[in-house]
């Protein structure tokens, strides 16, 4: 692990620093930010930035995040159908229950923060949607 002092008494550590872009151009520009001057590395951006548990993009439309999640919500499903099926295990509003305490917090984590007014949300709510409709049969 490299680190660098910095004027201040601050030191810097090299493998904790990320780059990332964000832009409404139709072309992504990902130019590297150069560090060497400092004595640290040259960095590239990444496509995909996760922090906090929220996926973004360089266009910030949250397609990633939303798939991430809804995989999740997909995955937590199928592990539930051990717990019975229509003849025989839990009854039909113990698996609603189920649902809306396990599934949707999962489906809609950090739903405030792509859907607002004005946000290009069509296609994040198709594939909610999508998701839903799986989780109904």
């Amino acid at each position: 692990m490299s680190r660098i002092l910095l004027n201040a008494g601050l030191v810097m550590e090299h493998d904790k620093l990320e780059v990332f872009y964000f832009t409404r151009s139709r072309h992504l520009s990902n130019p590297f930010l150069d560090l060497t001057l400092v004595g640290g590395p040259i960095l590239t951006p990444k496509p995909i930035w996760w922090y906090l548990g929220f996926y973004f993009n360089w266009k910030l439309n949250f397609h990633h995040h939303i798939h991430f999640y809804t995989t999740k919500c997909l995955s937590t499903l199928n592990t539930m159908k051990v717990l019975g099926n229509s003849s025989r295990g839990i009854l039909s509003l113990q698996k609603q229950l189920l649902y809306e305490m396990c599934i949707l917090p999962i489906m809609l984590y950090g739903f405030q923060l792509w859907f607002f007014k004005g946000a290009p949300t069509v296609n994040n709510l198709s594939e909610l949607k999508k998701m839903q409709q799986r989780t109904a049969l």
